[in-house]
């Protein structure tokens, strides 16, 4: 009898155990399928190989001749840059969620503090479905930090104080997490922002040494006022009239497809993060995976965009010149000396008024230019790898100016011809915001490329 029960109990282990594949290896089943459903507002850039570097001869001293092959995986690209009303999007969901947090210290409703299973929740979630009403007098005394204090104010207008809008945000440091093989390896060596080197301990973004104890200390967090600079109008032209672009570009409706500008690269990489995080959330919602990382395009992708598959063209168009046929300008920038409405437009213009590349992008020369994720580096096309080629520097607050540069492409309203070309690169540094600055997101592509390889290399 004994025996009997033994072996009841083994013949239910081994049922519990069973999959019902008749012992083959078939992988775990049931799982999701994937899809690549191009996301809203992008097209996909195909995998493929090109000569990275100028085509044209270079400006003296410019110290960007040099030429290299590499190869590029897909990834998906916005059309267009970021519009004011894009952008405003994450500046109201910050105000938002500030708004929220306030309201959730003295109202419940505003906040969920506990799971499903009556579990605490610290700290809480925002509870999204419970409407802000911000003309109602309660929340209006609640909220009232939020706004500019009285002796602040213009005319007695109640307006939100924009230095109130900050976004914190985090990240993994693959760099640095990618020095040690566990964990508990203490001896690996990790590097270290703040001396350049690889050393025994991680450094965050204030210079901190961090002893490394867990997947934790890889976590980087920063925050970051989302507010762009509408002052940048007035501080980056002197002598020139430009305060109704101050007051009214970033609001006004008639610029709400106009390229954001005055967001530093902290703000547009805080931006990405946001993005990511915002479609993350949703999709976890309604149960499905989570999206690969909206980011800022490496430098090798946004010139590889750029050419629109067109090897060795001088612009994204095609061509060597910066009008078509019909003598018309293909790209707003500053044609000739002060004529800057010779192209269509005095300063910035609505994105996609130009025509687009042959990968469907649109402003990749011209409008404004854009922030990549690269350090800028003189020598980058030596040192860096001819496979998705990428140099990333964390710059702390006390480097010097120097390791906080970051690379910007495609020339602007402001900029003369030379800058739209292709392969012509320049820096900005990463803590300034700038008048003719803006940028658009990538996203890496999953699975196999149904696009098919592309080469251009001759």
């Amino acid at each position: 009898m004994k025996n009997l029960a033994i072996l009841s109990v083994a013949l239910l282990i081994f049922a519990g155990c069973a999959n019902y594949d008749n012992g083959e290896l078939v992988g775990v089943q049931d799982r999701a399928s994937w899809y690549n459903a191009p996301p809203l507002g992008m097209v996909v850039v195909p995998k493929g190989s090109f000569r990275m570097g100028p085509n044209d001869q270079d400006v003296p001293w410019a110290s960007t001749s040099q030429s290299k092959n590499v190869s590029i995986a897909a990834f998906y690209m916005d059309e267009t840059e970021i519009t004011n009303n894009e952008y405003r999007q994450f500046v109201f969901w910050v105000r938002d969620s500030l708004a929220y947090r306030m309201l959730g210290e003295q109202i419940d409703e505003y906040l969920i503090s506990e799971d499903q299973y009556g579990e605490e929740i610290d700290p809480p979630f925002i509870n999204w479905n419970q409407e802000i009403i911000w003309d109602d007098q309660e929340q209006n005394e609640i909220l009232e930090d939020m706004f500019y204090p009285e002796h602040e104010r213009f005319y007695r207008q109640k307006n939100i104080d924009p230095r109130k809008l900050n976004y914190e945000y985090f990240w993994i440091d693959y760099k640095q997490a990618a020095q040690k093989f566990t964990f508990e390896n203490e001896n690996r060596r990790h590097y270290n922002y703040k001396t350049g080197q690889y050393d025994g301990e991680i450094v965050d973004l204030d210079g901190k040494r961090v002893p490394i104890k867990d997947r934790s200390s890889f976590i980087m967090r920063d925050m970051v006022n989302v507010y762009p600079d509408t002052l940048c109008w007035i501080s980056d032209f002197s002598y020139s009239y430009n305060e109704p672009m101050a007051n009214m570009y970033f609001w006004h409706a008639a610029y709400d497809n106009y390229p954001v500008v005055g967001v530093s690269w902290k703000q547009a990489s805080a931006f990405a993060i946001w993005r990511t995080s915002y479609m993350n959330a949703y999709l976890s919602s309604v149960g499905q995976f989570f999206v690969q990382d909206y980011r800022l395009p490496m430098e090798s992708e946004w010139e590889y965009a750029s050419r629109g598959g067109l090897d060795l063209a001088v612009y994204p168009w095609g061509g060597p010149y910066t009008r078509n046929d019909k003598g018309c300008f293909l790209a707003n920038f500053k044609p000739m000396r002060g004529d800057y409405v010779d192209d269509g437009g005095l300063h910035t213009v609505e994105v996609a008024i130009y025509e687009a590349n042959d990968y469907g992008l649109y402003d990749m020369a011209g409008n404004v230019a854009e922030w990549t994720a690269n350090a800028f580096d003189e020598s980058a096309y030596s040192f860096t790898h001819d496979m998705n080629p990428y140099y990333k520097y964390h710059a702390l607050s006390d480097d010097p100016p120097a390791m906080k540069r970051k690379v910007v492409r495609g020339g602007s309203w402001k900029d003369i011809g030379y800058y739209l070309q292709n392969a012509v690169r320049t820096y900005e540094y990463q803590d300034t915001a700038k008048a003719y600055i803006g940028f658009r997101c990538v996203r890496s592509y999953m699975g196999p490329d149904e696009t098919g390889a592309k080469s251009n290399v001759y």
